[in-house]
Order: C-alpha cells, then sequence, then structure tokens
C-alpha cells in the first residue's frame, strides 16, 4: 500500500493537502489517533480494495510522538511504500493566515504567538527524512498542483521561479538566489521603460546582451545539476529567485526565459512578484 503522512504546522495547508491527495484517489484520515495507525493499515491491507492512504498527523497527538519512528519502521518493514510530507511557513505567513481566518490556534491558549512556537517545537519531530514543502508564498491552488503533480502525475520537481526587485526586500523564502543587476537595465532606455521584462522589446535588450546570454547559459547549466539533487534529498517545491533593482525588466525577462528553456523538464510554476510596482 502507498502511503502518505501529512504533518507540518497547524495553518501550513494539511487541509489543503489532504483535499489534494483525495483528488487523486487517496483514502484520506484526518488527525487519527497514532495508537490506532497501524491497525488502520492492517486493516484496509485486508479488505483491499484501496491501495492508496493519506493521514494526517499535527502537534495535538503530541502524546503519542515518542512511538512515531517504532511505528514507520514497523510499516516500512512490513513492505508499505511510505513517505512523510510536513508542511512548512514561516512565522509571519502562520500569524497572518489565523489572523485572517480568525481561526483558534489549537495550542495557543490566549496567546497566538506562543501558539506558533509551541507547534513548532512540538512538529519538530515529524521533520526530520519529511519531504518538506514550505508554503509561506503559496496559494492553496499552488500547493494543491505540486502535491498533485507529485502523487498523481508525473512525480516531476516543482520549481517555482521568483522574479523580484532587491529594492523591495528579499523573498521570504528561496533555494537560490541570482542578482541581476550587472546587465543593461532597460529602465533607463525611454522606449522600454514604461514596459516590463515579458515584452519582447525587452526581452531582447536583456537577452540580446552577451552578458545576459552568458547568464542564462550558465543558470540554466546549474539548475541542470542541482534540481536532481534537490529531488533526491526528498524535495517536493523549490524556489529559484532572481532579483534586479526594481523587479520589472531584466529579473522578469531573465525568469521568462529559464521557464522557456526547462518548462519541459521540470514543473514550472512563475511568480513575478514585483512586476506591477513602480520603479
Amino acid at each position: 500500500m502507498q502511503i502518505v503522512i501529512v504533518s507540518g504546522l497547524s495553518g501550513a495547508g494539511k487541509s489543503t493537502a489532504l483535499r489534494a491527495l483525495e483528488d487523486v484517489e487517496f483514502y484520506c484520515v484526518d488527525n487519527m489517533p497514532l495508537p490506532f495507525f497501524a491497525d488502520l493499515v492492517e486493516h484496509m491491507a485486508k479488505e483491499g480494495g484501496c491501495d492508496k492512504l493519506a493521514v494526517a498527523i499535527d502537534a495535538r497527538q503530541r502524546r503519542w510522538l515518542p512511538s512515531w519512528r517504532t511505528q514507520l519502521a514497523q510499516l516500512k518493514g512490513a513492505g508499505h511504500r511510505l513517505e512523510v510530507m510536513f508542511l512548512d511557513a514561516s512565522d509571519e505567513a502562520l500569524l497572518r493566515r489565523f489572523s485572517e481566518t480568525r481561526r483558534r490556534h489549537p495550542l495557543s491558549g490566549d496567546d497566538l504567538v506562543d501558539g506558533v512556537r509551541r507547534d513548532r517545537e512540538i512538529c519538530g519531530e515529524l521533520r526530520p527524512g519529511a519531504a518538506v514543502i514550505d508554503t509561506s508564498n503559496l496559494n492553496p491552488h499552488q500547493l494543491k498542483a505540486i502535491i498533485q503533480e507529485r502523487y498523481g502525475g508525473t512525480g516531476k520537481l516543482a520549481v517555482a521561479l521568483v522574479s523580484f526587485g532587491f529594492k523591495h526586500g528579499l523573498p521570504v523564502e528561496f533555494n537560490l538566489v541570482f542578482d541581476v543587476r550587472f546587465l543593461p537595465n532597460p529602465y533607463f532606455e525611454p522606449a522600454l521603460t514604461h514596459l516590463d521584462g515579458r515584452e519582447p522589446q525587452v526581452a531582447r535588450f536583456v537577452l540580446g546582451d552577451a552578458a545576459g546570454k552568458e547568464l542564462v547559459d550558465r543558470v540554466e547549466s546549474l539548475l541542470r545539476f542541482s534540481l536532481p539533487h534537490f529531488q533526491r534529498e526528498g524535495k517536493l517545491y523549490v524556489t529559484i529567485a532572481v532579483g534586479c533593482t526594481g523587479g520589472r525588466h531584466r529579473s522578469v525577462a531573465i525568469v521568462e526565459e529559464l521557464r522557456r528553456r526547462r518548462g519541459g523538464d521540470w514543473d514550472i510554476l512563475v511568480r513575478h512578484r514585483d512586476v506591477d510596482r513602480g520603479e
């Protein structure tokens, strides 16, 4: 049986993950007490008719977590294909989500910040060896797409290409970041300043420069090398950030060119964070 354990922090997207898995024909159980987990697997294996099971586990099961590793080892020893997915997010993102939805954090009491801290501390036991997805910058549709591609599609690594402007700050989360501010800046060309990097005129200006072409070649070569290693380490989702000054011209053009070149190798998600901001 294929078993996916959905774990992670409250507010990081476990409910969305379960719904995504249900849509690709997993039988899903939310927060079943760990003492009954092995019995559930055994029963479903004997009954037949279901070969994909997803179970969500979170910090509310802290009293039973000491048996966590033993249960995983037993299930793997019985021949089941088992993977742990850990959904993480920054404290800032978690606090914002709970404030926006007005949901009560399960560990918060009267202090949401303390609840998030305690949750992260308890769930630390679930993270080692898991496939980690940081959902800080993902909306529910993007998270669903990543999970369904992993467990119901081709299994390709999901790669987010994010353009941004350094003047507006670094992205909250990234695996690799490239600074392209050394390239000629279309902003100073009167015919291009009001356009952005998605326009052919801007792309030709950026990529027609010898340094621009060589940069894309070198970044592409690095991605060819590094992304398979990220996937072997259990990552489902990798963020590649490309930054220029304002995030409207050079970084956008480079990201679009990388998407064009590598779109068939991985599942590409593109986000131009600052393209609509003023310089």
